[in-house]
């Protein structure tokens, strides 16, 4: 690991520079700036920054050429960093709402010491215990489902994946299979795989991961791909299905379109302030969620010009949701702790990661362990607006044991940090006293 990191991020703040530019158009259309919309004039017309399509930039994305100059406030990566540290990081709400602030909640079937998505709510939801989304999932208007990983999402976003149409169609066989299995499900309501597989009797595939998996269990997951089947509710932590009910959707071109930019703001909402490379490759990744929108989502990011603000800082360019404010005195930090998990919106993109922070994070839970750096399951430590180096943490027998690392090869000296982090450490022990 490089302990020079820090340093480095630092001497970056030090050595920043910012550029916009205002451009008209050939036919005369308006003119766009790249002031940021200050505090005192948040109700006037917000200003970004006009964009072109352009095949051989990151993301398919450049600045307009013209020769005029707009003033604008500095941005710096300090800014950015502390937008990013600050923006879904929120006062905690309730569990719906704050599902809805987010959009997506990334899940993962790791506990260690708990799963992604309990430890990404638990900043955001008030009173938040591990388990707490699985025991009141039936009861919300949430869906399991695919965006661009598997997570769960509000259930007013399913119109914008369903009815999902995957590139390669079953064969014969399948869709029998298929077919018999959904009129089982529907006569049963609800069922856990473990009665299918009694019933069907599939027999034993090779899963993504190179092991063996029930064919049972890999169709029923395929099937609630296809938005065949819905997640009725997890029983320690299996998927019971019921049969899925989809709204049909206008599937006009215009229609398409407007999902398709929907959707983009949705995950730009979800992990701004992004580089232009991340924007593209965040984009591109809602071909899992919504392969049938390939071509409409590849035209929504040729128009990303016209939803987003973005500005050039240290040579690149950043883009975040129209009407935010990046150097907002709103988004100034707090003398707090937080360990994030690795799928948090705040560190899930590893690009943008390296660039606010100054070193290369990595997940590796499926790294041989002799060449982790790491850990199995290193969690991010937030100070601040600084992501200062790495934790992993055990549950047992009702204690919170801790080791991991920091990028500067110490922690911080100051006495706030120490403070800071035991009440951190206090916190997520009551969070897991509660897991089941």
């Amino acid at each position: 690991m490089r302990r020079h990191a820090g340093a480095c991020c630092l001497a970056a703040d030090q050595h920043l520079r910012s550029a916009a530019q205002v451009s008209t158009s050939r036919n005369g259309s308006r003119c766009c700036t790249a002031s940021s919309r200050s505090e005192g004039a948040r109700n006037s017309p917000g200003h970004r920054l006009c964009f072109v399509p352009c095949s051989a930039a990151p993301g398919g994305l450049r600045p307009p050429r013209c020769g005029i100059i707009a003033p604008m406030p500095r941005l710096t990566l300090a800014h950015l960093r502390r937008y990013a540290a600050a923006r879904t990081l929120a006062s905690p709400t309730t569990l719906m709402r704050a599902i809805d602030r987010l959009g997506f909640v990334q899940a993962d079937p790791i506990r260690a010491p708990a799963r992604a998505q309990d430890l990404i709510l638990r900043h955001r939801v008030r009173d938040y215990c591990a388990g707490d989304l699985e025991r009141r999932y039936p009861l919300l208007p949430v869906d399991e489902d695919c965006l661009v990983n598997y997570g769960f999402l509000p259930r007013v976003h399913l119109p914008l994946l369903h009815p999902r149409r995957p590139r390669s169609p079953w064969d014969a066989d399948t869709q029998a299979r298929a077919e018999a299995l959904l009129a089982f499900v529907r006569e049963r309501r609800r069922v856990h795989p473990r009665e299918v597989e009694v019933h069907f009797a599939h027999g034993r595939i090779t899963n993504y991961w190179g092991g063996t998996s029930s064919a049972t269990t890999q169709l029923l997951d395929r099937m609630h791909y296809r938005g065949l089947l819905r997640v009725a509710r997890r029983d320690k932590g299996i998927r019971l299905y019921e049969a899925a009910l989809h709204q049909e959707v206008d599937d006009s071109p215009a229609a398409q379109a407007q999902r398709a930019a929907t959707l983009m703001e949705l995950v730009v909402g979800q992990y701004a302030p992004l580089p232009a490379t991340s924007l593209g490759a965040v984009v591109r990744m809602l071909d899992y969620g919504a392969p049938q929108l390939e071509q409409a989502i590849r035209a929504a990011l040729r128009g990303a010009r016209e939803r987003l603000e973005a500005a050039e800082v240290d040579g690149l360019w950043w883009y975040w949701p129209a009407g935010e404010n990046p150097a907002s005195r709103r988004h100034e930090p707090e003398d707090r702790v937080r360990l994030l998990a690795p799928f948090d919106p705040v560190v899930w993109d590893r690009t943008r990661f390296e660039l606010l922070w100054g070193w290369d994070y990595r997940f590796e839970a499926y790294t041989p362990a002799a060449r982790r750096r790491f850990g199995y399951y290193a969690l991010p430590v937030l100070w601040r607006e600084r992501v200062i180096g790495w934790a992993n943490l055990a549950w047992q027998d009702g204690r919170l044991s801790t080791s991991g690392g920091y990028v500067t090869g110490a922690a911080p000296a100051e006495p706030a940090f120490e403070a800071a982090l035991q009440e951190e450490l206090a916190a997520m022990s009551r969070f897991l006293a509660a897991r089941p």
